[in-house]
């Protein structure tokens, strides 16, 4: 997972901080050694990291921090905000065309992932209401056409292709199509490079000049560290750059890049690819990303995956038959399913405050065992699944023997749902309810 390292390097410094109850500057000193230490393990570029670690030093000693009742605490939120401040403070949205269509024009190294980028991209957009249009102007990489086809394909956007026509034809053709049909994006796959080469900017510079692009996007593999922010400057300086997106986050514990580029180019990121599906990319927002390297969680974006993936009406429904208590199998699959949609369960547990790499540790997250308690369920009959007391032991051999699992997990699936009714019914319960909001239950509230 992005920033893994990092993110443990820095929660144990700040652990030290926070059991301090005064903070000396020679406190301040060692932390932001080990600060230093951790960045440039997590490959940041080394001129940011002096210049966060000045920032952050002169801040950290200042008298707000050495008089507060919590300095260690001051200094986490110093560390935040330079964060922040480092990968860019906000948002940055697509800049959609006031007179369609919009032009985005996709760029970047060979082994980048441009062309899936440019489905999910193209998935993201159709999310917004909009009706995109992919174009396959890499026709050097062997397959690329046909890769975007299928992509498009399996998300139910068109893609135009020329064949092997010069990508400069292919590019001006698509944005006729484009006007002719009424698209409202046209998205630009254009061919990459093992290397940067002249023969590349040339083609690239050539397709700017044709389509005039409203937003030119640079598809970085966040993997390739350091390396990545040479990569935009120099594609900054023949085509300007609107924007970053960087791919494989999720799989670069160091994260680097994202902590780079920002700061050398000038230029935001905006998207960031977290996984292999097609629906797996998030626009940037950088202030969440430093909470997750801190170890704060990220609620928001937690709930945002929830809207996007869990049906509302399904939820309506199944709040109402919570509270009746009639909360049977069939809505036990139904969330299973759509908890799936919303990807690794792991994942999600991270973005809960105080959840970390090293507080997951202790907890084995089993992503099979949805796929074994689905199995257990589809395994039963409508009629099972809506009155589980009907399950008698014939029909949990039934069932285990259909489900490919044993009798014990059958009986282990059935007490937790009987176990989960008897908790609703006692939420329902107004003296239940009662004696939460007294503390009676030793809860928070």
């Amino acid at each position: 997972m992005a920033f893994e390292s990092l993110a443990d390097k820095l929660q144990d410094t700040f652990k030290f901080l926070k059991g301090k109850g005064k903070l000396s500057e020679k406190d301040i000193k060692d932390a932001m050694r080990e600060i230093k230490l951790a960045l440039l393990e997590a490959d940041v570029n080394f001129m940011i990291v002096k210049k966060f670690i000045k920032t952050v030093s002169e801040r950290a000693v200042g008298e707000e921090v050495m008089k507060s009742l919590t300095p260690g605490q001051m200094v986490v939120k110093i560390v935040n905000e330079e964060l922040t401040s480092l990968m860019g403070e906000k948002v940055e949205k697509l800049d959609f065309a006031s007179q369609p269509p919009t032009v985005i024009m996709l760029c970047g190294l060979q082994g980048a992932g441009k062309t899936t980028m440019a489905g999910k991209l193209g998935n993201f957009i159709k999310g917004k209401g909009k009706r995109p249009l992919l174009a396959a102007c890499d026709i050097y990489r062997p397959a690329a056409i046909k890769q975007l086809q299928v992509v498009g394909g399996q998300l139910d956007i068109p893609v135009f292709s020329m064949g092997q026509e010069d990508p400069r034809i292919i590019a001006r053709e698509a944005l006729k199509e484009a006007q002719v049909k009424g698209y409202d994006v046209l998205i630009i796959d254009t061919a990459g490079r093992l290397h940067i080469d002249e023969a590349l900017m040339d083609e690239l510079e050539d397709v700017k000049g044709i389509v005039k692009p409203h937003e030119i996007l640079l598809v970085i593999d966040a993997m390739t560290g350091q390396d990545a922010v040479n990569v935009a400057e120099t594609f900054d300086k023949k085509l300007d750059v609107n924007g970053v997106i960087l791919t494989k986050l999720d799989g670069d514990s160091r994260g680097g890049a994202a902590l780079s580029v920002r700061a050398v180019t000038g230029k935001p990121i905006k998207f960031v690819g977290v996984g292999e599906k097609l629906t797996d990319l998030e626009e940037f927002h950088p202030d969440r990303m430093a909470s997750r390297i801190l170890g704060m969680g990220d609620v928001l974006s937690l709930i945002e995956k929830a809207q996007l993936n869990m049906d509302e009406d399904k939820m309506k429904k199944l709040e109402s038959k919570m509270r009746k208590n009639e909360f049977d199998l069939e809505d036990f699959l139904d969330q299973l399913q759509q908890m799936k949609n919303m990807g690794p369960i792991g994942d999600l547990l991270k973005m809960i405050p105080g959840m970390n790499s090293k507080a997951m540790k202790g907890i084995d997250v089993d992503e099979k065992e949805f796929v074994r308690l689905e199995a257990i369920i589809q395994s039963m009959t409508p009629e099972e699944r809506k009155n589980p007391q009907l399950i008698n032991a014939n029909r949990r051999k039934r069932i285990a023997l259909g489900s490919g699992s044993t009798v014990n997990a059958v009986n282990k699936l059935l007490k937790q749902h009987a176990q989960t009714k008897k908790m609703m019914k006692q939420f329902n319960n107004p003296a239940f309810a009662k004696k939460m909001k007294k503390g009676g239950m030793g809860l928070p509230f």
